[in-house]
């Protein structure tokens, strides 16, 4: 039987999350790797909005949102590994998309400002990282109660924030962070050397129709 397509860009932190949540969910699928100046007809003809992760599944069904590709690798699953990312109780299942929100309606618009300060003039570098520091302290602040995110066990909310936590550490690698998040820049090094991580971010070649196809492996959940 075919499996899912994913086509992804390894340093977007959108793909990122999609490939984590693969992972996550043991799920096999066939990997493209695409390069944004040259994106693929096929998958342009499958989601016309050309931005990656685009999952396709056997039945042609797409899943053009990496939250949502999330999603359907770990309830895909339904294990208890996989129950727990997603929160075992309302509160947790709460506070986790609550968080994830705020991630990506908040904090991403002033990471890229901040990252692209040259083409937001309105304010300084400096500005956006303030403005956007103010994510980084509620998440310090739910690091110094416990080792993750929304407790003692890695979360949906560790693996779908992780990659934007580490876009912005990585815009002035000379801003020393660890003094103003102690807690959090510990768990950014945890997360990002994880098994887990080291394999989503493992290098493709650029797919080409005529290429023989690569795979992302599922792997088991790490705690």
């Amino acid at each position: 039987m075919p499996l899912p397509i994913l086509y992804s860009f390894r340093r977007c932190p959108y793909a990122m999350r999609a490939r984590l949540g693969l992972l996550l969910g043991q799920c096999q699928v066939e990997v493209r790797e695409i390069t944004l100046k040259a994106k693929p007809a096929q998958m342009l003809a499958i989601s016309p909005k050309g931005t990656v992760p685009v999952l396709q599944l056997p039945t042609g069904e797409v899943i053009a949102e990496s939250l949502e590709i999330m999603h359907w690798a770990l309830t895909k699953t339904d294990s208890p590994a996989a129950r727990q990312l997603l929160g075992q109780t309302a509160s947790a299942q709460s506070l986790i998309a609550e968080l994830i929100v705020q991630n990506d309606v908040e904090f991403k618009p002033w990471l890229d400002k901040y990252k692209y300060a040259d083409r937001y003039p309105e304010f300084t570098q400096a500005d956006y990282f303030a403005k956007a520091s103010t994510f980084l302290e509620r998440l310090e602040a739910q690091l110094e109660q416990h080792p993750y995110l929304i407790g003692p066990a890695l979360s949906l909310a560790d693996f779908a924030i992780v990659p934007f936590i580490r876009q912005f550490t990585a815009v002035d690698t000379k801003r020393d962070l660890s003094v103003a998040f102690p807690c959090l820049m510990n768990w950014l090094t945890t997360l990002t050397s994880s098994e887990i991580f080291l394999q989503a971010m493992e290098k493709y070649v650029i797919w080409q129709a005529d290429n023989p196809p690569v795979y992302l492996l599922g792997t088991s959940i790490s705690k």
